[in-house]
């Protein structure tokens, strides 16, 4: 028998006049954030919305042409229709609030946010995860807040990869290509042709033309290098997320640093503000150098112009998070661009260089071409500023220019809809008070029986969910129907409301996805007691190219197939936004065990908090600030220089003994009411504690107070008059550069070691400053207190010496200072360089001590 040639045919239907404002809705990824708007769609066809995985673009294309005509005519459908369509038109209407107002002018400023992936959606894949789903949460909540705000990153025809997990546990990755009319994006023209921009590269121009994103009130502009001008490679630069070698991503890093600030350029917009989002688009400040040179500054004043405006943001203590390039390579990928701009490549070079080694390091350039710079918790800003301490190597790790925002989430994307109209009925103005912790005490007056059946409702449509993605997989791969059943027992039952805990991120090694197995014996005993039966869920996506990511995934999928785990350990194949907000609103607890400190943030837990569910982590990333013994429970991490072995073994014994002794007995100490009040305390706990804390809008507030508005300041006071001040500050560094290996300092005569609480101590230094000016430099003292025996709080810390006299190139700095403390206490004087032109006072990072 002969194949015959198949031809797909796609029947488009017309939208009734009726409903022609759903082609509006499907173009705005409001949608991925509204539960109404994607609730309009699948009221038309609830099979067709499933199939097509929730793509509003996709399903109008391929929805029968009667069922649109039905709901054009069904009277409780339009009226749905209206009120969905009104809300969004408020929502559009609403403008930025005073405390924005306040801080940044809508019409004269303007954030500039370059990410290398943005996770709004399912239905738009072009994200893998942590980083990706940040971004689109960054993004969400600068809508709602009608910041002053544009996105730019890369539009990839493949994205990140499919997951499936076959027989043996072995992870298959496969890629889809997604063509652009049924993604939510439109190509941007300019004077009646599409846009497009050009990007010099090794003897040749890569093209991209752009497509924009309507985020509410936000715009996102996507570089695309599929296109006719370039050949096949280069139109494959922007075919997957993290795909290719080397040179394929320092490509792409290109095309998004250097090629996404020419599409701003060419929109004629002009940023007051620009954000890195970690090192994949630190490319823009090259580019940015060389149109600041073109105005007619040196590229060092243009570097100072630019750094100043920008702030630059660290993801990853992790190693591999990093991109870092052989020095032969960069020379090769930016010869033509260097050329053409007039960069010097060596400049360039050292501005990536680290520890003085011959390589390119992203994060090295984000934070050199950059004044402000964060981490994304408390302890992720502690670890970062030691990590990348030699930007300033004479400053103590403790008072770099290093800070930190704690990542927070869109709370209307990852929010239960059964939760959001509860809330609507016990506080309707829950919404704009996300940022108020007080207000959230309203979920203590929650009923606790009602509080119960929203979770458990929610638990069963996840029980369900996990059962439909189980036989689907199973069916693929042959597994029998026997296995199926008794991998799902114990969600198919409801009545016995069975603990469920979630683990559901990336498999990375030093996320130790396996720590709980590591006594595979006594976690037997735990899951399987039956009067207190335990079930595991897994899901996650270790990278195509890591073996040791993608043995975890065999090793979980191997024990869950171990007969006396089958039913009680699970692990479900390809995890997307999708699968996490059926797992984080229906789990009971979620896990998370990194090895500290290399979770950066971690934002699941918090998604999961919003939801009910009850943290059990690791104290890393933001659970270190998110715990206070009543909302979850915490593993303390043991020292770092402790043996690695060792430290699993006792962190995964603090897991266990929790499991048996806390977790397990709360949940199911059940009195006559079917529930545990004291598991519904600490859940209760869980969500009024994190949501207002932990929520994006939160996170984008703080980021527009410490960082956005700063910028845009900084940034113009660096270029007013034609940057005169980024000239006068550049050409001041270089001075105090080349002076500073000279300078000495020393204290003059001895200082008293004892003084009458209310007296004074005199306090003298001679520095020696090898041509600089006691202008050039600020001598400082640290007071530490021992003891201070009293309750009050610490008063100053610090004071500043004054010159007293200058002789023979010797200056004098002295002053008299009554003790700060009472008591015993420390004193330690220094020296920095110091100009009010500086953004950040230790940023040079030279420093000298007695």
């Amino acid at each position: 028998m002969h194949n015959a040639t198949e031809f797909r045919l796609e029947a488009h239907p017309f939208i009734p006049e009726a409903l022609e404002r759903l082609d509006e809705l499907a173009h705005d990824l409001f949608y991925s954030w509204d539960h109404g708007v994607r609730s309009l769609f699948a009221r038309i066809d609830l099979r067709l919305w499933q199939k097509v995985e929730h793509n509003p673009k996709l399903f109008l294309r391929r929805v029968a042409q009667d069922r649109l005509d039905e709901a054009a005519e069904d009277r409780a459908f339009l009226a749905e229709y209206r009120r969905v369509l009104s809300s969004y038109d408020t929502y559009l209407e609403v403008g930025p609030g005073p405390e924005v107002t306040e801080l940044l002018d809508p019409e004269n400023t303007l954030v500039a946010y370059f990410c290398a992936e943005f996770g709004f959606h399912e239905s738009f894949p072009i994200y893998s995860g942590g980083l990706g789903i940040l971004a689109g949460d960054h993004c969400k909540a600068a809508s709602d807040l009608a910041l002053p705000f544009v996105a730019v990153g890369l539009l990839y025809q493949q994205g990140y990869f499919i997951q499936s997990i076959d027989a043996l546990g072995q992870q298959i990755a496969r890629y889809k290509s997604h063509s652009s009319d049924e993604l939510p994006i439109t190509p941007v023209e300019k004077d009646g042709e599409l846009l497009k921009v050009s990007v010099p590269f090794p003897g040749r121009a890569v093209v991209a033309r752009v497509w924009e994103a309507r985020v509410g009130h936000i715009r996102l502009y996507l570089l695309d290098s599929h296109t006719e001008e370039n050949s096949p490679e280069d139109q494959n630069l922007t075919l997957q997320l993290y795909g290719g070698d080397e040179s394929t991503r320092i490509s792409q890093e290109m095309l998004l640093g250097i090629g996404g600030t020419r599409v701003l350029e060419a929109l004629g917009l002009t940023p007051t503000a620009w954000h890195i989002n970690e090192g994949h688009a630190a490319f823009q400040i090259l580019e940015r150098c060389r149109r600041t040179m073109a105005a007619g500054l040196s590229f060092e004043a243009s570097l100072e112009a630019v750094a100043g405006a920008t702030l630059f943001t660290t993801h990853t203590p992790v190693a591999a998070g990093h991109d870092i390039f052989p020095r032969d390579l960069v020379q090769h990928a930016l010869g033509n661009y260097l050329e053409e701009s007039g960069l010097d490549f060596e400049a360039v070079f050292a501005l990536g260089a680290k520890d003085g080694g011959d390589t390119f390091n992203m994060t090295s350039l984000g934070l050199r071409g950059s004044r402000f710079h964060n981490g994304v918790s408390r302890i992720h800003g502690g670890v970062a500023s030691h990590m990348e301490g030699d930007i300033w190597p004479q400053v103590p790790a403790e008072e770099n220019p290093v800070g930190y925002i704690t990542n927070g989430v869109h709370v209307p994307t990852f929010l239960a809809p059964e939760w959001s109209s509860l809330f609507d009925i016990q506080a309707p103005t829950w919404k704009s008070e996300l940022r108020n912790p007080d207000f959230w005490e309203f979920i203590d007056r929650i009923p606790d029986y009602h509080y119960w059946s929203v979770h458990k409702a929610l638990k069963e449509q996840m029980g369900e969910y996990i059962v439909r993605r189980l036989r689907r997989q199973h069916k693929r791969n042959g597994t029998g129907h026997s296995v199926t059943d008794r991998m799902t027992r114990q969600l198919v039952s409801p009545e016995k409301d069975t603990l469920v805990i979630g683990f559901a991120r990336r498999f990375a090694t030093y996320k130790r996805a396996t720590l709980i197995f590591s006594d595979l014996e006594r976690l037997e005993g735990i899951l399987t007691n039956s009067d207190r039966p335990v079930v595991l869920v897994f899901a996650g996506k270790a990278h195509p190219k890591d073996r040791p990511g993608q043995q975890l995934i065999k090793v979980i999928h191997d024990l869950s197939m171990h007969p006396a785990l089958m039913g009680h350990l699970i692990l479900l194949e390809d995890y997307d936004q999708a699968m996490a907000r059926r797992l984080l609103s229906g789990v009971d607890v979620w896990l998370n065990t990194p090895e500290y400190p290399k979770e950066a943030s971690g934002t699941s837990g918090e998604k999961a908090a919003l939801n009910g569910a009850l943290n059990l982590s690791v104290l890393d990333g933001w659970w270190g600030e998110g715990y206070d013994g009543t909302n979850g429970w915490a593993i303390p991490p043991r020292d770092t220089g402790l043996d690695p072995e060792f430290r699993n073994e006792e962190e995964a014994r603090d897991l266990l003994d929790l499991l048996e002794f806390e977790v397990v007995p709360l949940y199911y100490e059940r009195a006559s009411q079917g529930f545990s009040q004291g598991w519904v305390e600490r859940s209760k706990a869980s969500m009024k504690t994190i949501t207002p804390r932990f929520n994006s809008q939160r996170m984008v507030m703080d980021y527009v107070t410490h960082y956005y508005q700063p910028a845009s300041s900084q940034g113009a006071r660096l270029m007013a008059d034609g940057g005169e001040m980024a000239s006068v500050l550049a050409d001041w560094k270089a001075r105090v550069r080349a002076a500073w290996p000279g300078v000495q300092l020393q204290v003059v005569g001895c200082v008293e070691c004892r003084c009458p609480h209310d007296g004074t101590v005199e306090l003298r230094v001679e520095a020696l400053l090898n041509g600089l000016s006691a202008d050039d430099v600020r001598v400082e003292c640290l007071v530490t207190p021992e003891c201070t025996g009293t309750h009050k709080s610490p008063g100053p810390g610090s004071f500043f010496l004054e010159k007293e006299s200058e002789t023979d190139g010797r200056t004098v700095f002295a002053t008299r200072v009554q003790p700060p403390y009472p008591g015993l206490q420390t004193l330690r004087l220094r020296m920095y360089p110091y100009h009010e032109a500086l953004t950040h006072p230790l940023e040079m990072g030279a420093m000298l001590w007695v």
